[in-house]
């Protein structure tokens, strides 16, 4: 019994460390400029000069090429800490902003531009399984579609909201199950595979938190261009 309850209590910690942990960061993000680093460099001629260095969007490991934009996704973990969607250096969706919700938290973007179009969560639990299947048919073909899962995303799954999925590259959508985590990112219409996509499957002898898988992440260069490869 005393195990058990350590347990319970080293659960809660870890899960408000990482609320926690998301308020920090979003707080501290300037949405319209990455934090910048000074270096000073000796040049040729001896003198000290300040280097201002622009730090990795998304917090990358590294910069983005020009052809690709910087992305990362994160599911939710358990049932109080919601997902993270961020694109381009701006952070669209996470719990501090207060737009995040039960099932598939989406992002659409227009992918020759950049410009984020429209976000939004679709309740897999007790949503209209037809207002969904519309949402999902509305996202015109080479959008860039990012996904996060929060809690359940399963119990609305119909085969044809599968397939608009799979033709946007998904490989894991088909084996979803309940309270399974998820992320995604691909594009709309085309069907080729992503490699952004990550599942972690609700299993009680391998779950993070207790009734919870652990979260996933994807992170890195996404490409602007229909024709490059992923």
């Amino acid at each position: 019994m005393m195990k058990c309850q350590a347990v319970l209590h080293l659960t809660a910690v870890i899960l408000v460390l990482l609320v926690a942990w998301e308020f920090v960061k979003t707080s501290f993000e300037v949405q319209t400029f990455q934090w910048t680093k000074v270096t000073n460099i000796l040049n040729t001629e001896g003198e000290i000069r300040a280097e201002i260095k622009s730090a990795p969007k998304c917090s990358l490991s590294r910069d983005c090429p020009p052809d690709r934009f910087a992305l990362s996704v994160r599911s939710g973990a358990g049932d109080i800490v919601g997902p993270r969607i961020c694109f381009n250096g701006k952070t669209i969706m996470n719990n501090v902003l207060n737009n995040v919700g039960e099932g598939l938290n989406i992002v659409v973007v227009d992918g020759e531009r950049g410009v984020v179009e429209k976000y939004g969560f679709l309740n897999m639990d007790i949503g209209n399984r037809d207002d969904i299947l519309a949402y999902l048919k509305e996202i015109q073909p080479g959008r860039i579609v990012l996904v996060a899962s929060f809690q359940d995303v399963a119990t609305l799954l119909t085969d044809e909201i599968k397939e608009i999925f799979v033709g946007m590259g998904s490989s894991f959508i088909t084996s979803l199950k309940l309270k399974d985590n998820w992320v995604f990112v691909g594009r709309a219409g085309t069907k080729i595979k992503s490699v952004f996509e990550k599942q972690a499957v609700n299993d009680e002898k391998t779950n993070a938190f207790e009734k919870w898988p652990n979260m996933v992440e994807v992170a890195g260069c996404f490409p602007r261009s229909l024709n490059a490869t992923l």
